[in-house]
């Protein structure tokens, strides 16, 4: 019973930390914007590097892009809360129920993941070099994220055992 609490706790905390994060990307909106728009424009990367060719300065595909960015965290953040409510729900049942339970939850934390490690590492990383900008570089946090949530993933997606404590 611990280890199915502690699951269901981690879920409902990934579901609380993006109910933050939409909420500050939708109230700020400016804020994280520029983080977008710098990113995308590759406006503070390394002078003369060769891969500025990929810079976009449409603001129409900006705010396309952060949109897509916060359509997916609402995403993420519903089916986490749905997530933490089916284990919620299964938390003393049987184990094949709560097994059961996970696939929601599983989907969410799936979903976070692809978009610290596609959205975040791989295109703002590589694709438009945030890496190389010393004022617009979420590489680190996008890869705390990623650790983190992993993390959680993995503690959840271990299958339960009827006699487990």
């Amino acid at each position: 019973m611990t280890l199915r609490a502690a699951k269901m706790l981690l879920v409902f905390a990934v579901a609380a930390f993006y109910s933050f994060v939409v909420l500050n990307n939708t109230t700020d909106y400016d804020s994280n914007y520029q983080f977008v728009r710098h990113v995308l424009m590759m406006d503070s990367t390394f002078p003369g590097n060769r891969g500025m060719w990929r810079a976009l300065n449409s603001p129409a595909l900006h705010t396309a892009f952060y949109v897509s960015i916060i359509a997916w965290e609402s995403v993420t953040m519903i089916l986490a809360w749905w997530g933490g409510v089916n284990l919620a729900r299964t938390l003393r049942g049987t184990a094949p129920a709560f097994n059961q339970a996970k696939r929601i939850a599983i989907v969410s934390l799936t979903l976070a993941l692809l978009m610290w490690l596609v959205a975040f590492l791989g295109v703002g990383g590589e694709w438009f070099l945030m890496w190389q900008s010393k004022a617009w570089n979420g590489q680190d946090a996008a890869f705390r994220m990623f650790t983190v949530i992993g993390i959680v993933l993995l503690l959840v997606a271990l299958p339960e055992t009827e006699g487990q404590a």
